[in-house]
């Protein structure tokens, strides 16, 4: 229940912006490349502060880590209340991304510490409610705001509640600390890790971009806003199950090959709503959620395969999230700004689409050690 609660809360705050950011960045009278900072930095942060992670859980212990940062999210998604002002807006993000910066390696070390024997089972539930928060942010918001009258702020502020909620629960929990001195840097100098986290970066960098345009996308080419929207929930919501049978499939078939499929799948759906977003959208939406959560459920994984302590996991986990966020959190922006001057979503989809492409190469290079 603590694994399922705190991942719920690792996403919402990021994806419930994407129904109504259009609308956002008219009535602030903010550019598509300057609103894009609300998923960027929260992207940005969640890199820069991996690397704290296990130095916070050996000083102050794991469990007791990740509650201060289920209140900092919490405290975060309550500041949008005031969201009317852009800089508050903007700052909130910041403050989200750092709560999910620090949670998220930690995460990893507490699936290692308690599931060693289920781990496949462990991993499935986390990334399964990662999924279920991040589709819950981008179905429900819109509802909620109807039932506020249209307040977006208020809308986007209901998210504090689920976080809320997991801080109680979470406060309740033993706090055990960690070994002293055993903590140590980062893996830098590993070539495996750099592969997975460049593997990392891309298909984080490809999420939160479509977190963040993918309506855009299919408005322009003429969807309509309540067949764009639908399309969007329909991405996030095939996740669900796919973020449950991925991590299931690893422990039982080649990890390689799962993400070789993955990626095809990705680069082939991006492909296609880059030059035909009217052709069978419904299908591609379907199968882009399938390669995009399949990539992020199996990048979980892989650090948990390559050491076996769970502070170990953590610096791992820790250097993929730092440099992987990192290297994301351009890819946002880039979008929304290639957009700008572009004049049209076809050229910033095709950018995404060549990033997906990446992941085939990377993916081929991933043999599992012996």
């Amino acid at each position: 229940m603590a694994l399922v609660l705190a991942a719920i809360n690792l996403r919402p705050g990021i994806t419930s912006l994407a129904p109504l950011i259009e609308r956002i960045a008219d009535e602030l009278a903010l550019s598509r490349g300057l609103i894009s900072l609300t998923t960027a930095l929260p992207v940005l942060c969640m890199g820069l502060l991996a690397p704290v992670a296990p130095r916070l859980a050996q000083r102050f212990g794991l469990e007791r880590t990740i509650a201060v940062c289920l209140a900092l999210i919490g405290v975060a998604l309550l500041l949008r209340l005031a969201g009317q002002v852009a800089a508050l807006l903007i700052g909130s993000a910041v403050l989200l991304g750092a709560g999910i910066a620090v949670a998220g390696p930690l995460m990893s070390g507490f699936i290692k510490r308690h599931f060693t024997t289920g781990m496949g089972g462990a991993i499935g539930w986390y990334s399964l409610s990662m999924a279920l928060g991040g589709a819950g942010g981008a179905v429900l918001t819109l509802p909620v705001v109807q039932t506020f009258n249209g307040n977006w702020t208020l809308g986007l502020a209901a998210w504090a509640l689920p976080a809320l909620l997991a801080l109680v629960f979470w406060l309740r929990l033993p706090n055990r600390s960690e070994p002293v001195g055993v903590a140590g840097g980062l893996p830098w100098r590993e070539p495996r890790a750099w592969l997975i986290t460049v593997f990392f970066a891309l298909q984080a960098g490809l999420f939160y971009s479509l977190a963040t345009w993918l309506v855009a996308r299919y408005q322009e080419a003429g969807l309509g806003e309540l067949r764009s929207n639908a399309l969007f929930s329909l991405f996030m919501l095939i996740g669900l199950p796919c973020s449950f049978l991925v991590p299931w499939l690893a422990q039982r078939i080649s990890r390689q090959l799962l993400l070789c499929v993955s990626a095809m799948l990705a680069s082939t759906s991006l492909i296609m709503i880059t030059v035909a977003p009217q052709l069978w959208p419904e299908v591609w939406a379907i199968t882009l959620g399938m390669g995009l959560t399949g990539s992020f459920a199996l990048a979980l994984i892989l650090p948990m395969y390559e050491v076996q302590s769970p502070l170990e996991v953590s610096r791992w986990t820790a250097m993929m999230l730092c440099a992987g966020y990192c290297m994301a959190c351009v890819t946002p922006s880039l979008t929304g700004l290639v957009r700008d001057y572009g004049g049209t979503w076809q050229w910033p989809f095709a950018l995404l689409s060549l990033f997906a492409l990446s992941m085939i190469f990377l993916a081929l290079l991933m043999r599992p050690r012996r």
